[in-house]
């Protein structure tokens, strides 16, 4: 299984460094990554605009070690609504957030995370959209559910993320399926022991599909995170059971794969959302790109190999 070596490798300073200096890396990061600045992905998402499609946006970067550098990364998301709001664009991009990226593994990591993160809620609310907290790794998931809680006090449009491979995820997804509620369900892309999550790929499927029905029969609005065809059919057919109509949910998919289907699903009346990643510190957000899918590592295999 390659995937969990290269979950290991988005961890190694080492490696880091090899694959950010190969010659064909660029090529297959400009796959995922839509820019490092926020003048490159403002024109993507009025591209997206104009087809039809939504967008949800990521500033990538999750090794955070000091409080300043929470912050820094509190103020790339609010230059970034700034940017929504002056080009009318609010209310067709959302924000995703890790919250390790505003500080939640520091001491005190919970308080400042949270701190952090309010800001760009509340900035978000006032343009018109809102924000999503992406799930890490699974020692981080109760401080994450919390802030999630405190936050839709104030912002019940808030978002958050579960993770099929988890054992976990159902009872979370029975808790979140509530009225008002904004839940995102994704596989999983992180490297977890075998205590805590299925280690099969069937397994981690067939717990898609439950949780899928677990949120489709629920009162909350779910966003189906997937690009894998089988699972989206089951995803369509399980809102017909649940008598939900194309706008009471959403499908969300990674940009840059599988871009055709994007907009082959908002043809057909569905939602459909792109995850948007962009920023300079693009490495781990491009390593779990790489072990979610062997394609994808295939062709960053073949582009080192033609650029070498």
């Amino acid at each position: 299984m390659l995937g969990p070596v290269i979950l290991a490798a988005s961890r190694s300073d080492k490696m880091r460094r090899f694959i950010s200096a190969a010659p064909g890396t660029k090529q297959v990061v400009d796959r995922f990554i839509a820019g490092e600045t926020v003048d490159q992905v403002v024109p993507i998402v009025e591209d997206a605009a104009d087809k039809g499609l939504e967008v949800t946006l990521d500033v990538v970067g999750e090794d955070i070690t000091t409080p300043a550098q929470a912050e820094a990364a509190r103020d790339a998301y609010l230059e970034l609504i700034e940017r929504l709001k002056a080009l009318d664009l609010g209310p067709r991009a959302e924000m995703s957030v890790k919250l390790s990226m505003f500080g939640q593994a520091l001491e005190g990591g919970h308080e400042l995370a949270l701190a952090n993160v309010r800001p760009v809620v509340e900035a978000a609310a006032a343009i018109g959209t809102t924000v999503t907290l992406d799930a890490e790794d699974h020692t981080t998931l109760d401080s994450m559910f919390a802030i999630h809680e405190e936050l839709r006090k104030g912002f019940p449009q808030t978002g958050c993320v579960i993770q099929s491979y988890l054992f976990r995820t159902e009872d979370d997804a029975r808790r979140l399926a509530e009225a008002g509620s904004r839940v995102r369900i994704v596989k999983g892309a992180y490297k977890e022991p075998a205590s805590v999550a299925y280690q099969d790929k069937a397994e981690i499927d067939k717990a898609y599909v439950r949780i899928t029905r677990i949120l489709m029969e629920g009162a909350g609005y779910p966003m189906i995170g997937s690009h894998d065809p089988r699972l989206i059919a089951i995803a369509q057919e399980l809102g017909r059971q649940a008598g939900r109509k194309l706008d009471e949910y959403e499908f969300q998919m990674l940009y840059g794969i599988r871009s055709d289907e994007h907009v082959r699903l908002a043809a057909e009346g569905h939602r459909m959302r792109v995850y948007t990643a962009y920023g300079t510190d693009w490495y781990g957000y491009f390593m779990r790109r790489l072990a979610e899918k062997p394609a994808n590592l295939l062709f960053f295999g073949r582009s080192i190999l033609t650029k070498g």
